[in-house]
């Protein structure tokens, strides 16, 4: 039954237009980026590393395939959750829209199976659109630029082992889709609680404008509550690319977001379960 409600609800998803919103906002963006690197990456690594390069010489291929696969995602990374709220953000609230909660809530399938399969669609919609970004920017900068180390930049310069960058950058991928799961199921929260799917999205958004701020501003105020929001966790997909990786850290965040979504989950269902559909 579950299989059957989750192809129904799939079927939904991609029957919209602004489904394939995010899917061909990347697929132009990323090799439009990996031509641009692979074209002047080269000075873009020299102003990058310009303090350095007093003292240390970069000798073979910087600026490769890996290299730039990480840069673009860092680049692509906070435009994400916009894209992946166009789904979460309607699904429920949508079907207010239309006027079809009484027609989907009174058929034989339960309804703590129906809004189930919705968020089950949801969650690999997301999954499916990190997916997309993955394979243009892996592929198109190895096809394009090559392999080589992995440089990463950030408030030190580390460079990683070309052999050590697939089983990297595949953890990253998998810590940004749960981070991205995380934002649509915030969404779908707020799907159950409002009747046009507008709300939920610039919802969702203002909740990670805030928490981020409140993350950045370090006042001792915020010290308690910094840890749990979500928003100080979803860049852990940078810490895989430390050597050595803080394992500790990364579990603990990928934790966190795990509560986060389950939190949103069951408190979607409950708002649903309770939802007056004559109304």
């Amino acid at each position: 039954m579950m299989l059957a409600a989750l192809r129904v609800e799939l079927a939904k998803v991609f029957s919209k237009w602004r489904t394939f919103i995010g899917f061909i906002a990347v697929g132009v963006l990323i090799p439009i980026i990996v031509l641009a690197m692979g074209k002047e990456g080269n000075q873009y690594f020299s102003f990058a590393t310009q303090a350095l390069s007093q003292a240390f010489d970069f000798k073979g291929n910087l600026m490769n395939g890996y290299t730039v696969a990480y840069i673009v995602f860092g680049a692509l990374y906070i435009h994400i959750p916009f894209l992946v709220t166009l789904v979460s953000g309607d699904i429920l609230a949508g079907e207010a829209t239309s006027g079809t909660y009484r027609l989907i809530f009174t058929r034989p399938v339960k309804r703590s199976t129906v809004i189930t399969a919705k968020y089950l669609a949801s969650m690999l919609y997301v999954n499916m659109m990190i997916l997309w970004m993955a394979i243009l920017a892996m592929g198109l900068g190895v096809v394009f630029l090559g392999t080589g180390e992995i440089v990463v930049i950030r408030s030190q310069i580390t460079i990683i082992a070309e052999h050590d960058a697939l089983w990297r950058f595949a953890l990253a991928y998998g810590f940004s889709a749960l981070s991205m799961m995380t934002v649509a199921s915030i969404a779908f929260l707020c799907s159950s609680l409002v009747e046009n799917s507008i709300g939920p999205i610039m919802t969702t958004m203002a909740v990670i404008i805030v928490f981020t701020i409140i993350s950045a501003i370090d006042l001792p105020m915020f010290d308690v509550i910094r840890p749990m929001l979500f928003t100080n966790h979803m860049t852990g997909w940078k810490l895989l690319f430390d050597d050595p990786v803080p394992w500790p850290r990364v579990f603990t965040s990928a934790s966190i977001l795990v509560a986060h979504m389950a939190a949103c989950f069951i408190a979607a269902h409950v708002i649903m379960q309770r939802k007056d559909i004559l109304t």
